[in-house]
C-alpha cells in the first residue's frame, strides 16, 4: 500500500487561499449554496434508496405469494378439465404475466419443459423492455434472491412442480428510471436557481462593489465621491458612514488646502522680504565696502615701497572675500526668490531660465513653448512654476542623461476653471518605479497641493520621464488665493 504524505501546512494555507479566500463573495456564496445542495442530494438519494430498497422488498414478496396462490388456484381449477401433460405445458405460460418472478415448471421426473410463447402483446407488461439499471445500483436495492418449489398433484399423483424465482430486475429498473428522472428535474431546477441566485447576488451586492470602488478613490484622493444609498437597511447604514467620511475627508482636505497655502504665502512672503533685505542692505554694503577697499588701493600707491606692500595684500584679501560674498549673496537671491519675479513677464523669466541651462550644457538640446500665458499669476503660482521648471531641468540634467528635454507651459480652459499645465519631458534614463522620491520633487509636489493642484511623474527605466503639474487659475490668480 502506498501512503500519501500529508501537505505541509504552507501548502494547504495556499490551497485553501486559492479555492476559497480569493473567490468574491459572490461565488462564495455560490460555492455553499451548491455545497448545501450537494449535501441534500445524498440525503435525498439516501432515503430515496432506502425507501426503494424496503419497497422493492416488499413488492417482491407480495409477487411470491402471488405467485404462488396463482398456481394453487391454476392447479384446483385445471386439474378436472385437461390432461396432467397438456395442463403442464400449459401452465408456465399462463403464468408469465406475474410481475418480479420466473416460473419454471418441471415434469415428474425433475426436468424443465419448454414454454410456447402466449400471443398478444400482453407479454410487455412484464417490463423486460425497460432499461436495466446499473450493476451499482441494483446491489443497492436488489433484496436476496428467494426461491419456492410448489408441487402440481392432479387426482391425488404429483405430476410435476413449478418453480418460483424472484426476479426484481423491472422492479429495480422502474425504480432507477424514476430516480434518474427526478434527478434530472432537481438538476434543472438548481441549475435555474443557481442562475437566477448569481443574478440576485450580483445585485444585492452591487453596492459593496460600489463600495469598493469610491473606497479605491478615496485612496486616490478623490473625495468628492458619493455613492447612492442602497435599499438592505445594514448596506445603507455603510453607504451612509462611507458618505459621512467622504464629506469629512473632503472638508478636511479643503482646509489643509487653504491652511497650506496661507503657509506657503508666508514662507514666499518672508523670502520675498528677505530677499528684498539681502538686495537693498547687504548688496549695497558690499558694493560700499568693495569701493572703499578699491579707493584704499589706490591711495596706497601713494605710500613709500615698503609701507604699502603689505597693505595692497590686506587690501586685495579684502576684495577677494568682498566679490566671494557678493557671490554667495547673489546665489542666496536667487534661491529665495528671482528678483525680475513680478516685474517681468512670466514667459520672459522662464525662457531666460531654460537659456541659462542651455548654454551651461551645451550637450543637450532645449525647447521651450509658452502659449496664453498671462503675465503673473501671482507671487505663489509664478515662483511654483519657477521651482517646477528648475528642480525638473537639474534632475534631467543630472540623473537622466537625456539628450533632449522639451518643456511645455500654457493655460487650458476647463470646468469649472482655467488650468496652468506644464509638462516637462526628456529622453533619458527614466525613472525606476520603485526609485524613492527625493526632497526637490517632494517639495514640488507640496507647492503645487497646497494651491490645489496635481502633480504627477511617469516614466519607465529607459524610455525617459514626464514631469506633469496642473494648477487651476482664475483671472490671474489661484482658486486657493481667491479663496
Amino acid at each position: 500500500m502506498v501512503l500519501l504524505a500529508p501537505l505541509p501546512q504552507p501548502a494547504r494555507d495556499g490551497l485553501v487561499q486559492a479555492l476559497w479566500q480569493r473567490r468574491s463573495l459572490r461565488v462564495q456564496l455560490l460555492i455553499i449554496f451548491v455545497l448545501i445542495d450537494f449535501i441534500a442530494a445524498l440525503v435525498a438519494g439516501s432515503v430515496t434508496i432506502l425507501k426503494a430498497r424496503t419497497s422493492t422488498r416488499v413488492e417482491i414478496a407480495a409477487s411470491m405469494e402471488l405467485a404462488e396462490l396463482l398456481v394453487g388456484e391454476a392447479v384446483n381449477l385445471m386439474q378436472q378439465e385437461v390432461p396432467a401433460e397438456r395442463f403442464l405445458g400449459d401452465l408456465s405460460s399462463q403464468l408469465r404475466l406475474v410481475r418480479h418472478v420466473r416460473i419454471g415448471v418441471k415434469d415428474a421426473a425433475g426436468n424443465p419443459l419448454a414454454v410456447r410463447p402466449p400471443g398478444g402483446a400482453a407479454d410487455t407488461l412484464r417490463g423486460d423492455e425497460r432499461t436495466p439499471a446499473p450493476a451499482w445500483f441494483a446491489a443497492l436495492i436488489a433484496a436476496p434472491v428467494e426461491t419456492r418449489n410448489v408441487p402440481v398433484i392432479v387426482n391425488s399423483q404429483p405430476i410435476g412442480s413449478v418453480e418460483i424465482v424472484s426476479e426484481p430486475k423491472d422492479e429495480i429498473a422502474e425504480v432507477w428510471e424514476t430516480t434518474i428522472a427526478l434527478a434530472a428535474v432537481a438538476l434543472l431546477l438548481n441549475l435555474a436557481m443557481i442562475g437566477f441566485l448569481y443574478v440576485l447576488f450580483g445585485r444585492v451586492l452591487d453596492p459593496l462593489t460600489g463600495l469598493s470602488a469610491g473606497l479605491a478613490d478615496l485612496e486616490r484622493a478623490r473625495y468628492q465621491v458619493r455613492l447612492p444609498r442602497p435599499q438592505p437597511q445594514e448596506l445603507a447604514a455603510i453607504t451612509d458612514r462611507f458618505n459621512a467620511l467622504a464629506e469629512a475627508l473632503e472638508a478636511t482636505r479643503a482646509e489643509n488646502l487653504k491652511l497650506n497655502h496661507r503657509i506657503i504665502t508666508a514662507q514666499d512672503d518672508e523670502r520675498r522680504r528677505t530677499a528684498l533685505d539681502l538686495h537693498d542692505e547687504v548688496g549695497p554694503s558690499l558694493f560700499g565696502l568693495k569701493a572703499n577697499a578699491a579707493s584704499i588701493a589706490t591711495a596706497v600707491g601713494e605710500l613709500p615701497e615698503g609701507a604699502g606692500r603689505n597693505v595692497k595684500e590686506r587690501v586685495r584679501d579684502m576684495l577677494a572675500i568682498i566679490e566671494h560674498v557678493q557671490t554667495i549673496n547673489r546665489s542666496l537671491l536667487n534661491r529665495l526668490r528671482p528678483m525680475a519675479l513680478g516685474h517681468v513677464p512670466l514667459r520672459d523669466i522662464l525662457s531666460e531660465l531654460v537659456r541659462e541651462r542651455a548654454q551651461q550644457h551645451p550637450q543637450i538640446s532645449f525647447s521651450f513653448a509658452a502659449e496664453r500665458l498671462d503675465r503673473s499669476y501671482g507671487d505663489s503660482v509664478d515662483l511654483t512654476v519657477y521651482r517646477c521648471i528648475q528642480e525638473s531641468l537639474t534632475n534631467a540634467i543630472r540623473h537622466a542623461q537625456a539628450k533632449h528635454i522639451g518643456i511645455d507651459l500654457g493655460e487650458v480652459n476647463q470646468e469649472p476653471a482655467a488650468q496652468l499645465k506644464l509638462t516637462v519631458r526628456d529622453d533619458g534614463l527614466g525613472i525606476d518605479p520603485g526609485t524613492p522620491i527625493g526632497f526637490g520633487m517632494s517639495g514640488m509636489q507640496e507647492r503645487v497641493q497646497a494651491l490645489g493642484g496635481h502633480y504627477t511623474v511617469e516614466g519607465t527605466s529607459g524610455r525617459g520621464t514626464c514631469v506633469q503639474i496642473v494648477i487651476p487659475v482664475r483671472n490671474g490668480q489661484t482658486i486657493s488665493g481667491a479663496a
